[in-house]
């Protein structure tokens, strides 16, 4: 029998799941990448909201997790492809099912979106106050 303990733990599959697929582009360039191969470029082109910088962080988190390869072909200009590998594919599943459960809840997310604009955003908790380091210590 699960407790919540178990549940709250950090190796709980959930909160393993969602430390791969939580943040903001990863379901989105995963989405996209289900549709085929895709360069850089066209990935950017059809993220216009995502930097340069924040697109290149989240490729190269998920090639570093195993869910996409990326191609270098020694072109000039250098060519450079994104695909799905077979564990990215498996990941892709449940994006998709979290699309779809979006579809069919717009009206709930719409909700959420107008709660937030009336609360403007979330405050920060303060900063805890840490023990000071000794002189000396070297860290």
């Amino acid at each position: 029998m699960e407790t919540d303990r178990t549940i709250y733990h950090a190796d709980y599959p959930s909160r393993r799941l969602l430390d791969v697929i939580g943040d903001k582009w990863t379901p989105i360039v995963l989405f996209i990448l289900g549709k085929g191969t895709g360069r850089h470029g066209e990935l950017q082109r059809q993220l216009p909201d995502v930097s340069k910088k924040m697109l290149t962080q989240t490729l190269r988190r998920l090639e570093r997790d195993g869910l996409i390869t990326r191609t270098v072909y020694a072109e000039v200009p250098p060519r450079v492809e994104y695909d799905l590998t077979p564990l990215g594919e498996v990941f892709l599943e449940t994006v998709n099912d979290l699309c779809a459960w979006a579809g069919r809840h717009t009206k709930e997310l719409d909700a959420v979106k107008r709660n937030r604009a009336k609360q403007g955003p979330a405050k920060k908790a303060p900063a805890k106050k840490g023990r000071a380091k000794p002189a000396g210590d070297g860290g």
